[in-house]
């Protein structure tokens, strides 16, 4: 992305500054912890197939494994970026009920109060400090202040949650969790409608009346964007990538990605 200044500890961690950047055409998956701090303009885009728009003062939040896609970023756009590998967030040593994907998958998107956000840019321009040049005990103080971090955005989160969901919204939210771990392999309804303990009836009901999509539709969706994804950003022979999306064959899932995108998986790969 471009940017400004860059300051990191080999792959764990990095902090950088970002402005307006020609947008990427096609989802790519998240491989790293990331945030985003907007501090001037808007970007748009989608997370796991749900629009987001990073406005100022507000925090976007990935975890890796979801599909990132990019819409539109004013000319004025500056926000600070940390990226995070699994091992460094692995190594802070989070307790165990400290669900910290799942808190993060929640809330892709959360609005900062002012004194919220200055704590946050506070953290930043310490960890600028801190890696601006080597120095004793530089990982470990990172880790501590990461741990704040963390913490400090856990307890604004629980804060800041909104109403409890209703009862259809929380099955919606539900499914979209299993369609996440398992639309790889799995793409009929019913099996959903099982691991929900839902008729495929009445599940089809409650997701088109919160989402207006059915649940095949969202179904299909993921695994055209994972599809997109993996050929713009492997190696893997079209043949592969059907294999890893579960499809009987290399034909079938042609056939699937050209109903779905309007191209054969060659000409996306070429275009």
């Amino acid at each position: 992305m471009a940017g400004g200044a860059m300051n990191h500890i080999g792959d764990d961690f990095c902090i950088y500054e970002i402005s307006y950047h020609p947008l990427l055409e096609y989802p790519f998956k998240i491989s790293e912890y990331s945030c985003y701090i907007c501090l001037e303009g808007e970007s748009k885009g989608a997370i796991d197939l749900s629009p987001f728009c990073l406005k100022p003062s507000s925090l976007a939040v990935n975890v890796p494994g979801q599909l990132l896609e990019q819409y539109a970023m004013s000319k004025d756009f500056r926000a600070i970026g940390i990226t995070m590998s699994r091992e460094f967030v692995s190594s802070l040593g989070l307790p165990y009920n400290f669900y910290l994907d799942r808190m993060l998958r929640n809330a892709p998107i959360l609005e900062l109060k002012p004194a919220i956000l200055q704590s946050m840019l506070s953290y930043c321009s310490m960890v600028q400090r801190l890696l601006a040049k080597e120095r004793p005990y530089q990982m470990e103080t990172l880790r501590h202040l990461t741990c704040a971090f963390f913490y400090g955005f856990s307890s604004y989160f629980q804060m800041s949650e909104s109403r409890p969901p209703s009862n259809e919204e929380f099955i919606m939210k539900r499914f979209m969790t299993e369609v996440k771990e398992h639309y790889h392999t799995q793409r009929r309804v019913l099996f959903y409608a099982d691991r929900l303990h839902f008729s495929t009836g009445y599940l089809s009901t409650v997701i088109k009346n919160v989402s207006g999509k059915s649940p095949l539709e969202w179904i299909d969706d993921f695994v055209a964007k994972e599809a997109c994804a993996l050929l713009k950003n492997t190696n893997l022979t079209v043949q592969q990538i059907s294999h890893e999306l579960g499809f009987p064959s290399q034909s079938f899932f042609g056939k699937f990605f050209k109903r779905m995108t309007g191209f054969s998986p060659k000409e996306y790969r070429d275009k």
